[in-house]
């Protein structure tokens, strides 16, 4: 029987998105009233009454086109029809010559064990010329877990948009993000950071007045962290200690320090992620008391 390619017709049509399974699969009717996701981005394959693969793109709300992948499920012996289904869909979604969006899956610290499970995902989109870029540690810190004292650290809030963007710009200096160091190819340590600055922390719904410099007791910038919310929870968005300051144990005072931030708004968890290759950021993590309970593979083109 002949298999049909395209993106649900309509809200009506979100149950046959969802006959896979997969965590974000609850966020999914929210996200398209939000204007997060489009009917026009979830596409389905199907052989009559039968669906065989689902691919689905993500944006931040309001956005032109989609910020990440984010959905790629299929039946087994289907990998062919999840290759031609993602294909025609960036066809569709992606502007000729653009670089599709990178690829984003939340797994199971054993992701790997299962041939048949994510590992055969990954596949098809290198099967499409895309690469696994790192692996992420998802944590999560949870009401009740003691927070660190500051050790003499003082914070204050940023005084500007430029102060902000500039610690940023230092603290690319060295970096263990994967993310940051592909960036770093293709743009300047000021352009990194900007583009980091503008089109993501700015954007969250939290107010600003969260953020902290984190100071030595004369007023020397150490670092900066960005607690934050963003469309789906309190988050540690981004924190790091200026290269100059780094090897002496201030990461502890400064992860703390956001980690109060946001206890103190009643936050029900917060959630972070760091590179599994990021050896400092994870202890620091582990440390505070942030639990290690997903991991999330980054794939790009």
């Amino acid at each position: 029987m002949h298999v049909t390619f395209r993106p649900i017709g309509g809200p009506e049509e979100l149950p046959l998105f969802l006959r896979f399974s997969y965590d974000l699969d609850g966020e999914v009717a929210d996200d398209l009233t939000t204007g997060r996701r489009r009917e026009s981005w979830l596409w389905i394959a199907t052989r009559g009454d039968e669906v065989l693969a689902r691919a689905g793109w993500w944006a931040r709300g309001g956005a032109a086109g989609p910020y990440l992948m984010d959905f790629l499920d299929f039946a087994p012996g289907e990998s062919g029809t999840a290759e031609t289904l993602v294909t025609k869909a960036l066809e569709a979604i992606v502007p000729a010559g653009e670089k599709p969006p990178e690829f984003v899956r939340y797994v199971a610290p054993d992701w790997g064990q299962d041939p048949a499970g994510v590992p055969s995902i990954v596949r098809v989109l290198e099967n499409l010329g895309a690469h696994l870029l790192v692996e992420r540690l998802r944590l999560e810190w949870r009401p009740g877990t003691a927070i660190q004292p500051s050790g003499g650290i003082e914070f204050r809030p940023f005084a500007s948009t430029e102060e902000a963007v500039a610690l940023m710009t230092r603290a690319v200096a060295g970096t263990l993000d994967a993310h940051n160091r592909a960036d770093l190819d293709r743009m300047t340590p000021r352009e990194v950071a900007a583009e980091h600055f503008h089109g993501e922390l700015e954007r969250w719904p939290s107010p600003q007045s969260w953020w902290r410099v984190a100071m030595l007791p004369g007023g020397e910038p150490i670092g900066f962290v960005f607690p934050a919310r963003n469309d789906y929870g309190p988050i540690i968005a981004y924190l790091a200690v200026l290269p100059e300051h780094r090897g002496h144990g201030y990461i502890d005072a400064i992860l703390a320090e956001g980690t109060r931030v946001l206890a103190e708004q009643d936050a029900p968890r917060i959630r972070a992620s760091t590179d599994v290759g990021n050896g400092p950021m994870a202890a620091a993590f582990a440390r505070a008391g942030y639990v290690n309970y997903q991991k999330e593979l980054n794939m790009t083109w």
